[in-house]
């Protein structure tokens, strides 16, 4: 049985990459493409490591831990420490988040302080 591949053409367009995008991803060893000539040729497994590499980009996860994510997954067949290592990195991402929601409602709750000073001046003034 002939197994399914793909060009970086045709992964870039399924999923609104630049080919440069998939090079990248290449380098940072989360896709591993065969090489004929000058050609990569990628694989199911290159394309579904290229999928959840952008589902933990639109996550946040910075891809140092998408790739240890993705390679604990290949290397065992217990998905048990993959997700307790999944739990932790959501969870900080998670404190990171709120940390940062809290951050803005404080900047903005300053410029808008600073806006009804600003107003009250101009009021005084008229």
């Amino acid at each position: 049985m002939i197994e399914r591949t793909f060009t970086i053409s045709e992964l870039a367009a399924e999923f609104g990459l630049t080919p440069r995008a998939i090079r990248h991803y290449e380098e940072q060893g989360l896709v591993s493409p065969r090489r004929v000539g000058l050609q990569r040729i990628y694989t199911r497994r290159d394309r579904t490591r290229l999928k959840l590499t952008l589902r933990g980009k639109r996550l946040g996860l910075s891809l140092t831990d998408i790739r240890e994510l993705i390679d604990m997954y290949d290397n065992q067949p217990d998905e048990t420490p993959q997700l307790l290592k999944l739990v932790g990195v959501l969870g900080h991402r998670r404190a990171t988040l709120e940390q940062q929601r809290r951050d803005i409602e404080e900047i903005l709750a300053e410029i808008g302080a600073f806006e009804r000073q600003c107003r009250e001046i101009l009021a005084a003034r008229k």
